[in-house]
């Protein structure tokens, strides 16, 4: 089982940074790909980033390339999003979650690869 508590939401204007982070229990942490969704209003849930259980590969939304950067510290259980030049659109409760040690990049960007999720951290841009 794997428990996963997300930090760092708040509010931001746009064109400002915000980093959130997601903490995880339990010890597979480190053999697991770990992913970012979010989920504006009055709309579905959506794929933002994810990064393989060694770090090595990473993967981002087109709307969020060049802007945003997924990293982890498997020695502290942690992945991060840094999410730089934030517009309003990406207003959202941001949520973490874990899955599978392998997969391909077609497969971390959907749901049904994750396993485990978190409760979420509101992110909410200002124009």
């Amino acid at each position: 089982q794997v428990h996963l508590a997300e930090s760092g939401g708040g509010l931001v204007q746009a064109g400002g940074s915000l980093s959130v982070s997601c903490t995880a229990s339990g010890r597979t942490f480190s053999s697991r790909t770990m992913g970012w969704f979010r989920q504006a209003p009055g709309k579905e849930r959506e794929f933002v980033s994810a990064i393989s259980w060694s770090g090595d590969s990473t993967d981002y939304a087109d709307s969020v390339k060049g802007r945003f950067t997924i990293s982890r510290d498997n020695t502290k259980n942690t992945v991060y999003l840094q999410m730089n030049s934030l517009k309003p659109e990406d207003t959202a409760v941001y949520y973490c979650a874990a899955g599978r040690r392998w997969g391909t990049m077609a497969t971390m960007k959907t749901e049904l690869f994750y396993d485990y999720w978190g409760q979420g951290t509101q992110v909410t841009v200002s124009s």
